[in-house]
């Protein structure tokens, strides 16, 4: 299983990120993304420290630790400018915090991100067509999630995916020890959204693309 989208105390997670990739290393986890909540005011802050971290844990774990950010409720017209930062900042992997239906994220999100250099598009709720359109054509990852509340859409997600063929991923956005899961469990929250273990398999080897 390769997690790439969680947090540590570095927003608003509950754990270091020495915990959180042992707790991920103890799951079975081959693969883990530290993804904190970043805009402007955080970035330079959180990013090199969690590269450190990255590159130090690297050294001693067989999980392989992936630094990265999650840009969140970002207005549209700025998202770019934070992705083009983070990426300056040294971030292997870019987030996107989607228009999740159970968030006041801002209208637009969804397309300002896909247009951006960004890897990931997160719980992007009830995305159109022609963004996941966009997906396709620029290699971004759509996100089945494994948060309560952001998974609400998964089966949305799932099936325009399927339709027009963009690459998915599952990933927990865990924020606590207890959003950690397993393989088994990520399995069955893929087959929840009415898509097969193959499309897992798939899922993880879109995954581990950024190993």
């Amino acid at each position: 299983m390769i997690d790439l989208h969680t947090h540590s105390i570095f927003s608003d997670g509950a754990l270091i990120p020495s915990e959180l990739v042992r707790r991920a290393e103890f799951a079975g986890l081959r693969g883990i993304g530290i993804t904190d909540h970043g805009d402007l005011s955080n970035l330079d802050l959180i990013i090199p420290r969690i590269v450190a971290i990255a590159e130090e844990l690297n050294r001693v774990v067989k999980i392989k630790v992936i630094p990265g950010i999650e840009i969140t409720h970002v207005y549209p017209s700025l998202i770019a400018n934070n992705v083009r930062k983070a990426r300056s900042l040294g971030a292997k992997i870019i987030i996107v915090h989607g228009e999740t239906i159970v968030e006041p994220v801002a209208a637009g999100t969804n397309r300002a991100a896909l247009e951006a250099d960004i890897d990931i598009l997160a719980h992007p709720g009830l995305i159109s067509e022609e963004e996941v359109l966009t997906a396709k054509e620029k290699g971004i990852f759509l996100e089945i999630s494994a948060r309560k509340g952001h998974s609400l859409t998964n089966g949305h997600v799932a099936k325009l995916a399927g339709k027009i063929g963009a690459k998915l991923v599952i990933n927990t956005d865990a924020h606590d020890p207890g959003d950690l899961i397993d393989k088994s469990m990520a399995q069955r929250i893929v087959c929840g959204a009415g898509l097969t273990e193959n499309d897992f398999e798939m899922m993880q080897q879109n995954a581990s693309f950024f190993l």
